[in-house]
């Protein structure tokens, strides 16, 4: 077993790495700590970048195809890690999630359509919906027992006729649950009987903590298989988010073919040479890397738990089952959205994710990000500290 050091320090910046080099841009302050955007502070393993030097020797970087070992190495994945039966006539591309959503609402709706929200969630669900010219039918999350849980009775209330389509986040990020059989259970069926289809963005569904296990919502009956579409990646489990690759799994044939051909139009489902190469990489040899990542992880996410119970108990901390990024509840200070930004930033310059982007439910909330070296998270936690208490 080869040990793999998360304590190492990578220097970022000068590569125009969104998270280090736009700070200025996007905090006003280029001196901020930054544990905001979704990505880590790791190296991406060593078995991806040994793949992609390896491919890139070959100097012609012409067209290319998905072979048979990349379908073997996806189809592999989600059995051993999601006891998934995947086909590989299920298995399409998109460039990143998000572009994988807005072709399914795109594809699977018409303009002034519903599309089911359930905030507080991921912001470009939001942008999706309203950039593609559908209509947001928003069901917030109710909070319960320090979780956040549907709220099954106001989304049959507030479904109608012309709703077509429900955005799922499995795990759920903000908020880092991983959904119930029952649970999920329960939301496709009232789905099924509206004849509402799923787009499930399941991208965090890699990076789930000891004692909870995921579950993929085309797994939870054929009848509900043919009714969803699921959207993974790499990218955030193994740091590889820059390369614009998705696998997109779609069980039914006729909607498998009609998002087929919605990549198609643009020319974009062949994808490129090295974000096929690092998919097929992670997905064959990524077990014991991600093993590790997740113990360094969960120890990052006690160390936080034991600094606001300890140092600032007036923030409260949403206990993650998955993810890398921490929901925190910072109401009590009674501060608007804007002034609670503006102090991390000025007084305790940490650059993190303001919670009301994240929609209804967010506001006094902020996201932080641990997937970072544990020094870096300690200095984060130290200067939230000195400027808040």
């Amino acid at each position: 077993m080869k040990p793999y050091n998360f304590d190492e320090i990578v220097l970022r910046e000068g590569t125009n790495c969104l998270k280090y080099d736009a700070r200025e841009r996007f905090f006003g302050n280029k001196d901020v700590l930054p544990l905001w955007v979704a990505d880590m502070d790791f190296k991406t393993p060593d078995f991806i970048v040994e793949a992609i030097k390896k491919r890139a020797e070959h100097e012609i970087y012409g067209y290319t195809f998905r072979g048979g070992p990349y379908y073997k190495s996806v189809i592999d994945w989600m059995k051993r890690r999601h006891n998934w039966e995947v086909q590989k006539e299920w298995i399409s591309f998109s460039p990143g999630v998000v572009a994988g959503l807005t072709f399914a609402i795109e594809t699977f709706s018409k303009p002034g359509d519903g599309v089911v929200v359930q905030p507080p969630v991921y912001f470009p669900f939001f942008e999706c919906v309203k950039g593609t010219k559908r209509k947001i039918v928003e069901n917030p999350f109710k909070q319960q027992d320090g979780r956040y849980t549907f709220d099954f009775e106001d989304l049959k209330a507030k479904i109608d006729e012309n709703t077509k389509l429900l955005l799922l986040c499995n795990p759920q990020n903000p908020g880092g649950m991983v959904w119930s059989k029952g649970e999920l259970t329960e939301l496709a069926n009232i789905c099924l009987e509206n004849k509402i289809m799923i787009i499930s963005d399941e991208i965090h569904s890699d990076l789930i903590f000891e004692g909870h296990q995921h579950i993929p919502i085309a797994t939870v009956s054929d009848e509900i298989a043919q009714n969803c579409m699921v959207l993974m990646s790499p990218s955030k489990t193994f740091n590889v988010a820059g390369l614009s690759s998705s696998v997109v799994i779609i069980p039914n044939k006729t909607k498998f073919a009609r998002f087929e051909r919605a990549i198609g139009v643009g020319h974009l489902g062949m994808g490129n040479i090295f974000g096929t190469v690092a998919i097929e990489a992670a997905y064959t040899h990524g077990n014991e890397w991600l093993k590790q990542l997740l113990q360094y992880l969960w120890q990052n996410y006690l160390l936080l738990e034991d600094f606001f119970k300890t140092s600032l108990p007036k923030v409260k901390v949403m206990k993650p089952d998955a993810t890398y990024l921490i929901w925190l509840d910072f109401r009590e200070y009674g501060m608007k959205n804007d002034e609670l930004m503006k102090f991390t930033v000025e007084s305790a310059k940490v650059g993190l994710n303001d919670g009301g982007r994240f929609g209804t439910g967010g506001d006094g909330w902020l996201r932080i990000n641990i997937g970072c070296p544990r020094s870096i998270l300690v200095e984060a936690l130290e200067r939230l500290g000195k400027a808040f208490s």
